[in-house]
């Protein structure tokens, strides 16, 4: 009995968990052509919605895979793909330096891969968690985790120590100095990035 639970279950039955409509929101958002800026065969990109930086774009599979505990060893090519285009956009902006990367612990439900400049500079970005999402060990190189999948055939992220991250104390990605809270972070990124300007 307890087995025909579980598969049950395991393919969406009425003792399936769940997911809040607003979990899905990427699936829609896949949809909108206001927000999408590509698409091939096997993925659609997309701007972030509210986007963390100047330049911040979402990668996703058209597969529906919900998550990196959801990858296996069958889903490496995907996630080159995926890795590929995400180097292929860094090309629209060639003055910007650019991240590419998946958050440890995903707040919405379909796997999607961050393409995001490293300014950090937007209105978007409002607390603590935000950033520290990031640029901290949360947000892990889109390489670390098909060096995992390769090697292991999943996913394997200790929940406990990412939810640390997000709580960490505020530090300049750019330069390591500490900033008091998002305001003070907020000037000081704007100056570190009008030196860079000044640089050029």
């Amino acid at each position: 009995m307890a087995t025909n639970k579980r598969k049950h279950e395991k393919q969406g039955g009425p003792s399936a968990k769940k997911v809040p409509p607003w979990m899905e929101g990427l699936k829609q958002a896949m949809e909108n052509p206001d927000l999408k800026v590509l698409e091939t065969d096997k993925a659609v990109v997309i701007k972030d919605k509210y986007p963390k930086a100047r330049h911040h774009y979402l990668v996703l599979p058209k597969e529906n895979i919900s998550n990196l505990k959801s990858c296996q060893k069958e889903h490496v090519e995907l996630l080159e793909h995926i890795h590929e285009i995400g180097a292929n956009l860094k090309t629209r902006h060639e003055n910007s330096a650019f991240r590419l990367g998946y958050h440890a612990i995903p707040s919405m439900s379909q796997l999607h891969m961050h393409v995001i400049s490293q300014d950090m500079i937007s209105d978007c970005m409002k607390t603590k968690k935000h950033y520290n999402s990031f640029t901290t060990d949360y947000f892990v190189p889109s390489e670390t985790i098909l060096k995992m999948l390769k090697r292991d055939g999943k996913v394997d992220i200790n929940a406990k120590d990412m939810k640390l991250c997000l709580e960490m104390n505020l530090r300049c990605h750019l330069c390591g100095e500490s900033q008091k809270n998002i305001p003070t972070l907020k000037k000081h990124l704007l100056l570190e990035d009008s030196k860079k300007n000044r640089g050029k």
